[in-house]
C-alpha cells in the first residue's frame, strides 16, 4: 500500500538532508526548502522516507 509523504514547509529549514537521502522523492526548491516530488511512495522508496524523516532535524517530514 502506497504511504503519503508530505514536508511542512513552516517547520523545513532546507538543510537537503531529505534530497540526499531519498533524492527520488524529495528535491529542494527554488524557496530553498524541501519539496516532495513524489507524494505517494511504495515500499520501494518508503524506507528511504522513513530515514529522511528520522534524520530530519526540524522533523517537517509525515507519512501517513
Amino acid at each position: 500500500m502506497a504511504k503519503k509523504v508530505t514536508v511542512n514547509k513552516d517547520l523545513c529549514i532546507g538543510c537537503g538532508a531529505c534530497a540526499a537521502t531519498a533524492p527520488s522523492v524529495f528535491a529542494i526548491a527554488d524557496d530553498g526548502k524541501a519539496d516532495v516530488i513524489v507524494p505517494e511512495v511504495g515500499e520501494a522508496d518508503e524506507g528511504a522516507c522513513r530515514d529522511a524523516a528520522a534524520n530530519c532535524p526540524a522533523a517537517a517530514i509525515e507519512i501517513a
